[in-house]
């Protein structure tokens, strides 16, 4: 089971191809300087591309085929309220990941950009979104609302939302297992 974990960027397209079954990663990399000037990689969809071709190339590749990947996963930074794990991604799905692009206009624009070249470049594979938010949506009342009237929470969601999520949960769980 080949898992090809990807986190898009405004300029960059990061990678890492992963065995479930040998518990080790295969090939990671990073496709930088997407969109810029004097760049060979015009958008986030030619970096897709590059990352397979790379993967998948007759000499120095590590897969002889992109069918041998079975899933996809995406950091999404973030996930609102309505996203409280990781979440299969469906049309419903990016619709609401673009809904919160507002509330991470940096992030969440560049990770739907992969998502969708994804879907078209690495069709039938499914993709997983992994939202940074999700970690933190077990914070109580008290940890995540601000000193403000809560009519702004309720009318306009203002909150704390937690960020660094999927970092939180490594360190936490490589904390538990070293102690």
């Amino acid at each position: 089971m080949l898992i090809l974990v990807i986190n898009c960027g405004s300029s960059s397209a990061k990678y890492e191809l992963y065995d479930i079954r040998l518990n080790r990663s295969l090939a990671k990399g990073i496709v930088e300087r997407i969109g810029q000037a004097n760049s060979s990689c015009k958008d986030h969809y030619a970096a897709i591309k590059i990352i397979v071709s790379t993967l998948t190339h007759g000499r120095h590749g590590v897969i002889k085929s992109k069918d041998e990947i079975t899933g996809i996963g995406h950091r999404v930074v973030h996930g609102g309220e309505e996203f409280k794990r990781s979440t299969l991604i469906t049309k419903k799905v990016i619709d609401k990941i673009g809904e919160y692009s507002e509330l991470a206009p940096l992030h969440n624009p560049p990770s739907l950009l992969g998502i969708k070249a994804c879907s078209k470049i690495l069709e039938g594979i499914p993709q997983v979104a992994v939202f940074d938010t999700s970690f933190h949506q077990t914070m109580p009342p008290q940890a995540f609302l601000y000193g403000i009237p809560i009519k702004f929470y309720k009318r306009y969601g203002i909150r704390r939302y937690g960020f660094h999520g999927t970092s939180h949960r490594f360190v936490a769980a490589e904390a538990a297992r070293r102690l």
